[in-house]
C-alpha cells in the first residue's frame, strides 16, 4: 500500500519471521550462537526461550538456512499434540518419513531405524521443537526418553527446544529433573532496550530500501515504550504508523502520528500500552476513507 510512497522495496514491518530482517543485537548474537552450538556440537538438549514476539522463531528460521551436508534437521512447529502417537507422527514428519497408518511402536521403530542409518552415513540429526511449551509435561517426558536412543558415546540425535518463559517453568519441576540434567545450554531472550529498538527500526527501513529516518527519535521510542522492547509488537506499531503516514501523505512518522496510532489501538481488539487521552485522534475508518480516496476508488 505505501511501499511505492515511501520508496520501499518490500513491506519493512511484517509480522512473518523472516531472516532477511534479522536484526542481531547482542542477546539475539548470543542466542543465535547458542542455536547454532546445539546444532553443531555433540550438546543432549539446547533451550532457548523469549515472551512472544521476541524473535525465537526468526532466529529459527535463521538457523534453518545453514547448508551443512553432515546436518540432518528437522523442524516441529505444531506441537498441539495429545499424545505420543501424535508426537512421533510429527517427528516423523519433521523428516519425511512414511508415518501413515503406523501406530506408536512402529513409529518408534521407523526412527531408530532413520537414526541408525544416518549415523551410519556419517550424518548428525537434529530435531528443533518451536513453541515447545504447548507439549506439557507428560510429552517433554516423552521427549526426554526419545534422546535415550544414543547409545554410549554415539549421539545420534540432538534436540534444540525454543518456546515461551512457562517452557523454564516446565523443565524446573520435579517431574523433569532428569530432563533439566541434560541441557547443556540454555538462554532465555530479554525484550530489546530502547537504544535496541531504535536501531532496530531504522534497520528494518534500510533493509527493505527506505530511509533510515523516516522514524523521528521521539517517536521511536514512543513505540518502545508501548510495545515495551517487543519486536512483534514495535512491527505492529511501525507498519500501522507508515499506513497513517500515507494517508496524511507525511513524509516522515512524527511523534504526534505515533499517538494517534497508540489512541486508536487502545480502542481496538488488541489493545496496545498505556491509552494516550491527549490530542484529537482521527479515527480508522475516517483514515481509511482517506487512503481509498487516494486509491482513487
Amino acid at each position: 500500500m505505501y511501499e511505492a510512497f515511501f520508496g520501499f522495496r518490500e513491506k519493512p514491518f511484517s509480522l512473518l519471521p523472516d531472516p532477511t530482517f534479522l536484526y542481531l543485537t547482542d542477546k539475539h548474537r548470543r542466542a543465535l550462537t547458542l542455536l547454532e552450538y546445539g546444532l553443531t556440537s555433540q550438546s543432549g538438549f539446547t533451550v532457548v526461550t523469549g515472551e512472544i514476539g521476541s524473535g525465537k522463531t526468526t532466529l529459527v528460521r535463521k538457523l534453518l538456512q545453514s547448508d551443512d551436508p553432515d546436518v540432518t534437521v528437522g523442524l516441529i512447529n505444531n506441537t498441539q499434540c495429545g499424545s505420543i502417537d501424535e508426537l512421533l507422527r510429527w517427528v516423523a514428519f519433521a523428516f519425511n518419513l512414511n508415518y501413515s497408518g503406523r501406530h506408536q511402536v512402529e513409529l518408534y521403530d521407523v526412527f531408530t531405524d532413520f537414526l541408525v542409518q544416518e549415523y551410519a552415513s556419517g550424518r548428525r540429526v537434529v530435531l528443533i521443537i518451536d513453541e515447545a511449551q504447548q507439549l506439557g509435561l507428560e510429552l517433554l517426558e516423552q521427549v526426554r526418553m526419545l534422546s535415550n536412543i544414543n547409545a554410549d558415546k554415539h549421539q545420534v540425535i540432538q534436540f534444540i527446544l525454543v518456546g515461551q518463559p512457562n517452557l523454564r517453568s516446565y523443565l524446573r519441576r520435579p517431574e523433569l529433573v532428569q530432563f533439566a540434567q541434560r541441557i547443556v545450554v540454555d538462554y532465555h531472550l530479554q525484550p530489546l532496550d530502547e537504544a535496541e529498538t531504535v536501531a532496530y527500526i531504522r534497520h528494518r527501513l534500510t533493509v527493505a530500501g527506505g530511509s533510515p529516518d523516516l522514524f523521528t527519535p521521539a517517536a521511536a521510542s514512543l513505540i518502545w515504550r508501548h510495545a515495551r522492547g517487543v519486536p512483534r509488537i514495535v512491527n505492529m506499531l511501525c507498519d500501522t504508523a507508515l499506513v497513517y503516514a500515507f494517508s496524511d501523505q507525511q513524509p516522515r512518522a512524527e511523534e504526534a502520528l505515533v499517538r494517534e496510532v497508540l489512541k486508536d489501538k487502545s480502542q481496538g481488539l488488541a489493545p496496545v500500552g498505556e491509552q494516550e487521552r491527549d490530542g484529537s485522534v482521527s479515527s480508522l475508518t475516517e483514515r481509511a476513507n482517506m487512503i481509498e480516496k487516494l486509491f482513487g476508488n
